[in-house]
């Protein structure tokens, strides 16, 4: 049995984020005064009482609304409701019972599904505030202050009471983070992967502000893939909501496994791009180059892709041991490729080499090319081994690493690399002082 699906609707600005951020245990919806702030279905894992589930954040829904963002926002808690196992039907106890919350309860009558109604802001559960909400008809209503989390605990003792229970052992996640600068198509490619619409797609540059998790199952292996919001220069960063935006994406990137960076093919590479991919190596992610939008680029050849992948390596060396991957998202080329140069990319930053393979290849490096001697002292290189795995990290030890200039390290790294490859993953080498 899968992990159940456990869907938060409700009106804009009843604290579903709010709630969701709660329930999950950390800030990761974006949470903001400006209605209508949360746009995607935003997928999280939860657990609660030995129980496993996966919590989905959706936008408000307004029903008599026909602009465009509102019709998508609508279309996509539909999805959310037709996936799930349970829905929590939040309400504002503030407010009390708004004529949109009956229209959004026929909704989920209509659906079969069981769901649970939440009334939030309720900072104490003893008053009688949120009392009117059993005209709707309900048996129970659940009081909740999601700001402070009263209730919570009640609630959540209703949700894995209702929710299918499981006890397949859930398998560790490889996760996925799709950045790049806003309106390099990261929403269709993702949702060509998972061959549906799952974000929202629009021609509004910046249409999504938070990261969202998508999980998806491939050859036998969960993929939790995160569709986040574009990177700009931090310069043009002054909206309160997409400075959380790009603070989501690099703690997306901090949490992934692998990075897949998406490059409008039109554009060519940019400086925002080099230091978005520069924010992930760094980070010790796996990266894989995705060049977008390769369908309408003018001289789309097998030599033109390789000129840009070397166009690439000389802006920045370590694009070298990169993977490159020339889509188009809304024509599916090549986009499924992809998904086996994630498997073979985390495949490689969580290899381990032994200990005995990693000397017998420093003995052939140093034996290819000896390390400078300092003046006045002897500089010798005795052994190495593998400490780390993602990223890998190899440790060479020596009477004086100190005196190692950066050209040789680079010599053994690249030695090293020639040998077991370590594709789209850095590898880092330290040096450390042999005991006496």
């Amino acid at each position: 049995m899968s992990i159940p699906v456990v869907a938060i609707v409700g009106r804009p600005n009843v604290g579903k984020s709010h709630l969701f951020n709660r329930i999950i245990g950390e800030a990761t919806a974006i949470v903001s005064d400006e209605a209508g702030t949360t746009r995607d279905r935003h997928f999280g894992r939860a657990e609660w009482a030995g129980h496993d589930f996966w919590l989905v954040d959706t936008g408000g829904l307004v029903e008599d609304s026909n602009l465009p963002m509102d019709v998508a926002i609508r279309r996509q808690v539909m999805e959310a409701i037709e996936e799930a196992d349970l829905m929590l039907f939040v309400c504002d106890a503030r407010v009390g019972v708004h004529p949109s919350d009956a229209r959004i309860m026929d909704l989920l009558r209509n659906s079969q599904k069981p769901w649970l109604l939440v009334a939030n802001k309720v900072d104490n559960p003893e008053s009688a505030d949120y009392f009117e909400f059993y005209r709707l008809g309900v048996t129970e209503v659940y009081p909740v202050s999601a700001s402070n989390g009263k209730g919570s605990g009640d609630l959540l003792d209703a949700v894995v009471g209702a929710i299918p229970v499981t006890d397949e052992e859930i398998p560790e996640a490889i996760r996925v983070a799709v950045i790049g600068r806003p309106n390099v198509g990261k929403s269709s490619f993702v949702n060509r992967l998972l061959g549906e619409d799952r974000l929202v797609v629009h021609d509004e540059s910046g249409t999504t502000r938070d990261a969202i998790d998508a999980p998806m199952r491939y050859h036998d292996n969960e993929l939790i893939f995160v569709d986040t919001a574009g990177l700009r220069r931090q310069s043009k960063i002054d909206d309160g909501v997409e400075f959380y935006s790009s603070l989501r994406t690099r703690r997306a990137i901090e949490s992934s496994d692998v990075c897949i960076l998406m490059i409008d093919a039109t554009e060519g590479m940019q400086n925002q791009d080099l230091k978005i991919a520069t924010m992930a190596w760094e980070a010790g992610r796996g990266l894989i180059m995705v060049i977008n939008k390769w369908d309408l680029f003018e001289d789309k050849t097998d030599k033109s892709a390789e000129k840009f992948r070397k166009d690439a390596a000389e802006k920045v060396p370590y694009f070298k041991f990169v993977p490159f991957l020339f889509t188009s998202a809304i024509t599916g080329q090549r986009v499924t490729k992809a998904l086996d140069l994630v498997l073979q990319v985390q495949e490689q930053r969580t290899r381990r080499i032994s200990t005995s393979q990693v000397n017998d290849a420093l003995e052939q490096l140093i034996a290819r090319l000896q390390p400078p001697q300092a003046a006045g002292r002897e500089v010798k290189l005795n052994y190495a081994t593998q400490v780390e795995v993602s990223p890998p990290t190899i440790a060479v030890f020596g009477n004086n690493p100190e005196a190692i200039p950066e050209h040789y390290i680079r010599y053994l790294h690249n030695g090293f690399r020639e040998i077991w490859g370590f594709t789209g993953s850095p590898l880092r080498i330290i040096l450390r002082r042999k005991n006496s």
